[in-house]
């Protein structure tokens, strides 16, 4: 490592690094550690994905669960240094390259990486990441949930700002019966797992970020970004994918916003899939998969809004035209999991 203090290691590895076709590394969002992927791969429609690749989980430092606080000399890394220190991760492994996935402060991490290390980064997905720094109002609660996080630990004031951040405007979310179970899991997780002292100087380092906007150029690799319509941080997604197709190859660069969702991995997992496996083809793997919709649209026939055919996300061109235009998702279908646990190595 660079650093003495910034060790960023892989927590846990799924697949076989050597024999899969490609690896996917993930970094996840604050308040949460690699364990946030979990259902999502496990799904159904990860199935034929997770056949084919080997994952490589990062936990940045101090967020595992039930972690000892980090010691009292430690330096927390700023976020351009966790991005910048991913490329340890891969060299730690020996793996050559990588596709990325991050979900909101994790995301800005991988952004970081991407622009730091253009020829290890075969491809990235940013769900909800933002490329500005804190606003003003986003600093002033800073303030307010680092004393709490300090001084009495996890508490209501910062639960209330990580489900924000999170699972944004769930209130109005479509699926609101089922999010609220995933956010009633998510408190818990902060409440019993998370290290709220640990979690603080993430917090801190997130919003003390740099901006990411003005670099976001030098990325080489094609990019997929995530958002669901409530989402807290909607507006700042727009504002990057703005700034992204003005500078990059517009050929380069997918947009998914899942209208009538706060979090896209947690209400909507099939439709990111779907997303995910287009843009995996697009790189040139998981050729000849049948798409999860197309391949049960039989156990869906006549269900309201199912469109036939080949549903994807958004062009360059069709971003700027009106939500809607995607196809009902399936119903879940109970046993549709993997049968098997990932291999971990």
């Amino acid at each position: 490592m660079r650093h003495g203090h910034h060790k960023v290691d892989a927590k846990e590895c799924w697949g076989d690094l050597k024999s899969c076709q490609f690896v996917i590394l993930t970094v996840h969002d604050l308040g949460s550690n690699h364990t946030m992927w979990t259902n999502f791969l496990n799904h159904y429609a990860m199935e034929e994905i997770m056949r084919r690749a080997a994952f490589i989980h990062v936990d940045i430092p101090g967020q595992e669960d039930e972690a000892s606080d980090l010691p009292a000399d430690y330096i927390f890394p700023s976020m351009q240094t966790l991005g910048e220190d991913l490329v340890c991760v891969l060299d730690q492994l020996d793996v050559k390259s990588v596709i990325c996935i991050g979900e909101g402060a994790g995301a800005n991490v991988i952004a970081r990486f991407a622009i730091a290390q253009p020829d290890r980064v075969m491809g990235i997905c940013l769900i909800h990441c933002t490329g500005t720094t804190a606003g003003f109002m986003e600093s002033l609660k800073d303030k307010l949930i680092n004393w709490k996080l300090e001084q009495i630990g996890m508490n209501p004031t910062a639960e209330a700002y990580l489900c924000l951040h999170r699972f944004g405007s769930f209130e109005k979310a479509e699926s609101k019966d089922q999010l609220q179970k995933v956010i009633e899991n998510f408190q818990e997780s902060l409440r019993s797992k998370i290290n709220p002292r640990n979690l603080k100087k993430f917090v801190q380092a997130f919003m003390k970020r740099s901006n990411i906007a003005d670099n976001i150029g030098k990325i080489k690799c094609p990019i997929l970004m995530v958002t669901g319509s409530k989402a807290s941080c909607n507006d700042e997604v727009h504002s990057l994918f703005s700034r992204v197709r003005a500078v990059l190859d517009k050929k380069k660069v997918d947009f998914l916003e899942v209208d009538g969702v706060a979090n896209v991995i947690e209400e909507k997992p099939e439709r990111f899939a779907e997303s995910f496996l287009y843009f995996l083809q697009g790189l040139g793997f998981v050729g000849g998969v049948p798409m999860p919709r197309v391949q049960r649209s039989a156990s869906i026939e006549g269900s309201p809004g199912v469109m036939p055919g080949r549903t994807r996300s958004m062009s360059m061109e069709e971003a700027d035209m009106p939500r809607g235009i995607y196809s009902m998702s399936p119903p879940k279908h109970g046993g549709s999991t993997l049968s098997s646990s990932p291999t971990k190595s």
